[in-house]
């Protein structure tokens, strides 16, 4: 048979056709009206996407560069923060601050799992500059309560900015920005808004744009405050990734046709898209006899998934590509051969998930000796939670009006 590429990885993830077009179209110099209209509304739907009021500035950059943006522009050396870490890129926060000479106190959970609130109150001192936390932690499938650590925050009093790496959790999580009280969250491009890599973007409250102004630490590229006042006339200060951000533009307004029109409305049914997946993809995972990695605490950006016991998670990825030209990625670091993950973010939906998993089946047919297993087990989990979930509201049927009597 024929075999046709798809990518299940958190990234970068399929390509959304109409932000391909974009680019290849995208032949405009930028510092040109053209130009700085496209820039302008496009900063204007990042807005709406992100879900905030706050501007949203945008970085040629992975979303790492908007991470060690977020550390040297709103900390100084010696200022003491708080990390919270329970995967890879938790760990990324930490390496960050620490090179730009915060006082890092941390707060950690075993791979897999979330952090527990009461670890994170215990943690907080008088004199926390900011805490710096994922929403999803893509290296392990976890999502963290980034709701329940804004109110924590903000009833223990704290002054300390809540700093979040949304890179995979914006379109793939519910998250009100201004009503949890997060400072800064940032996304890449790379991942729900379905474009190549090498854009970055980040909100900045009112409260950490005054952190700003006090911050000590080096920058030059990387000068937030420089990006607004050069954002504020429609250019970037730096020459931008035209044609990512032509490509950006045509998939908030893809995202926006999803909504009827409205962004906001697209960007909840994205989420819901992912939320979906996910869960089929979960049911479909422990119908097969396998065990969820992060079951306490799923994130709906990706899904991990121990392989058996004695088996190396790389057998269950390479047969994927091999054989099905599906790519799913392994563990990262010290979790490689230990846990295969696959994604659900952006372009990804009911007849992509219906694939991996039927594929998945085939792998576990030929290699995984699983007791008990039977062809059709994970698919008709997954589609009993798609069922489910996509089932239309019911409603009560009105009294048929009486006849009027002769």
């Amino acid at each position: 048979m024929i075999r046709k590429t798809r990518l299940f990885t958190p990234g970068p993830t399929p390509l959304l056709p109409a932000a391909q077009f974009a680019m290849a179209a995208a032949d405009i110099h930028h510092r040109t009206p053209e130009f700085r209209a496209l820039y302008e509304r496009v900063l204007g739907q990042l807005k709406t996407f992100v879900g905030t009021k706050n501007d949203v500035l945008l970085l040629a950059s992975s979303g790492t560069g908007a991470m060690e943006a977020a550390v040297s522009n709103l900390t100084s050396p010696g200022d003491r923060v708080l990390v919270l870490s329970a995967g890879k890129f938790g760990e990324r926060w930490e390496a960050l601050t620490k090179a730009f000479g915060c006082q890092v106190d941390l707060v950690s959970a075993p791979y897999g799992e979330t952090l527990a609130p009461s670890e994170v109150k215990k943690a907080l001192r008088p004199e926390t500059k900011a805490v710096f936390v994922q929403a999803t932690e893509s290296s392990t499938g976890v999502r963290h309560d980034i709701q329940g650590i804004g109110r924590l925050l903000g009833e223990s009093g704290s002054e300390a900015l809540l700093i979040v790496d949304g890179i995979t959790g914006l379109g793939t999580t519910k998250l009100d920005v201004d009503g949890w009280g997060v400072d800064v969250i940032i996304g890449g491009s790379q991942k729900a808004v379905m474009i190549p890599p090498g854009l970055a973007y980040l909100s900045l409250s009112e409260r950490a744009w005054k952190a700003a102004e006090t911050s000590k630490n080096p920058r030059y590229y990387f000068d937030l405050k420089k990006e607004l006042k050069n954002a504020k006339k429609g250019e970037s200060s730096y020459t931008p990734a035209v044609a990512l951000i032509a490509a950006l533009g045509a998939a908030l307004d893809y995202i926006a046709v999803q909504g009827g029109g409205d962004l906001a409305a697209g960007r909840d049914a994205l989420v819901e898209n992912a939320e979906t997946c996910a869960a089929m993809t979960r049911a479909a995972v422990e119908a097969l006899g396998l065990k969820l990695f992060a079951p306490s605490a799923p994130s709906a950006a990706a899904t991990a998934v121990l392989p058996p016991a004695g088996v190396d998670s790389g057998v269950i990825v390479k047969e994927l590509k091999s054989r099905f030209a599906a790519i799913v990625t392994n563990g990262q670091g010290e979790m490689k051969g230990r846990i295969f993950r696959i994604a659900h973010i952006g372009l990804f939906d009911y007849m992509d998930t219906i694939a991996i998993i039927g594929a998945l089946e085939q792998v576990a047919a030929a290699n995984l000796n699983l007791p008990g297993f039977a062809f059709g087990q994970a698919l008709a989990a997954a589609q009993q939670v798609f069922a489910e979930r996509s089932a239309p509201a019911k409603t009560e049927k009105a009294p048929e009006p009486e006849l009027a009597k002769a």
